[in-house]
């Protein structure tokens, strides 16, 4: 009987996982579809690199902002409720982005994305956590976090085929498909709610250095990601690619992240969460200090490519981290993925918006560089607290 029972639970986690990574998939599609249109925007609406960086920070700006909400209704109403009010709204607001004629349009169209998919990611994730066993916490998060790279590999040919066949059509598409989602997820059984948690305890949980550690090392990659999202397409842009070429790009760069993903999950979950996040930060320093200076337009797609491997490094441990912290306080997991996305969300957002002021008031140079210089003391001071 007890071989049966396992087999039904590993059963159900498996429909569970392919629910969730779904979910993601949708999500991340409509997030990294923005890359490779970001040249066109600054074409037709005369964006600069500040304007451009507004819009792609308004996307974890919503997302920051539906963080709290998302945490609330997730230990209020259940996850499933959270997942179907962000993937409705998923709907909703990918329709007004591809059919937003002006740049406050699609500003706000990405704002309320973001804030719908802080209620995706909270659920999801909470979801799945609460059935995944704590020893393979890594690797549940880790294959996850792959299919979302997938959509995220997907999102910027989305974006390369929107600028040929028309913004509008290509996200009613993903509109389409996120309403296909709630339909599963509405006839997929739920787990019994948590006991309901005081806001306060998720600010408590701040105290905890592990939490602390974990939020770091979740915020710091999103600041990487969003400033080489800004920084790069422009940059490949101006050496002589187009649209298509900066989509392939990232198409290469989240295909060999994703294939990573699961395997740093499993690393984390049998060598520990710090190993994997040194390595990251060591490679990202590194790889920070080379890209201001390719003047070619394929050696800077490399290093791209490199700088997402490294960046991407990051996700996995982090996530488990918080995972493993919230846990341990007796923290619900709606309100311990509340804290992914408070977290998330101020580095997509400042990374994607000073990154483009401080370069055009400055230059790239100085922003990566910069950048290396903090990757190098996370470093320094992950390694000294662990000796300690």
């Amino acid at each position: 009987m007890a071989p049966q029972a396992a087999g039904a639970e590993a059963s159900e986690l498996r429909r569970l996982l392919a629910l969730v990574g779904a979910v993601v998939f949708v999500d991340t599609i409509f997030f990294a579809a923005l890359t490779p249109l970001l040249p066109h925007y600054a074409h037709e609406l005369g964006l600069s690199k500040a304007g451009a960086g507004v819009l792609q920070a308004a996307y974890p700006a919503g997302s920051l902002l539906g963080a709290l909400p998302a945490g609330f209704v997730a230990a209020r109403m259940g996850v499933k409720r959270t997942v179907l009010v962000g993937l409705c709204s998923i709907a909703v607001t990918s329709v007004l982005f591809g059919f937003a004629e002006s740049a406050w349009q699609l500003d706000a169209a990405r704002l309320l994305q973001g804030l719908s998919s802080g209620f995706t990611w909270t659920g999801s994730l909470a979801w799945l956590v609460a059935a995944a066993p704590a020893q393979r916490r890594g690797e549940v998060i880790g294959t996850v976090f792959g299919i979302a790279i997938g959509g995220a590999l997907f999102g910027p040919v989305l974006g390369g085929i929107a600028s040929k066949v028309g913004t509008g059509p290509a996200f009613t598409a993903v509109a389409v498909a996120a309403l296909a989602q709630a339909i599963w997820a509405l006839r997929t059984p739920a787990a019994a709610r948590d006991e309901p948690q005081p806001v306060s305890r998720l600010f408590a949980a701040f105290r905890d250095r592990r939490i602390l550690a974990g939020s770091w090392f979740t915020m710091l990659p999103a600041i990487l990601f969003s400033t080489l999202g800004v920084l790069g397409p422009l940059r490949l842009s101006a050496l002589g690619f187009g649209s298509l070429a900066i989509g392939a790009t990232w198409l290469v760069s989240a295909g060999l992240e994703a294939m990573l993903s699961p395997t740093l999950g499993r690393i984390s979950d049998r060598r520990g969460r710090v190993l994997p996040i040194a390595v990251g930060l060591g490679c990202s320093a590194v790889v920070l200090l080379v890209l201001p200076w390719p003047r070619a337009d394929w050696l800077l797609a490399v290093l791209v490519v490199c700088a997402g491997l490294a960046f991407g490094s990051f996700w996995t441990p982090a996530m488990s981290l918080l995972a493993d912290a919230a846990e341990a306080r007796g923290l619900s997991h709606g309100w311990g993925f509340a804290i992914l996305n408070l977290a998330w969300a101020p580095g997509q957002t400042f990374g994607a918006s000073a990154g483009g002021a401080i370069a055009k008031a400055t230059s790239d140079k100085a922003v990566y560089l910069g950048l290396s210089a903090i990757c190098a003391a996370s470093l320094i001071g992950l390694l000294r607290r662990r000796r300690l």
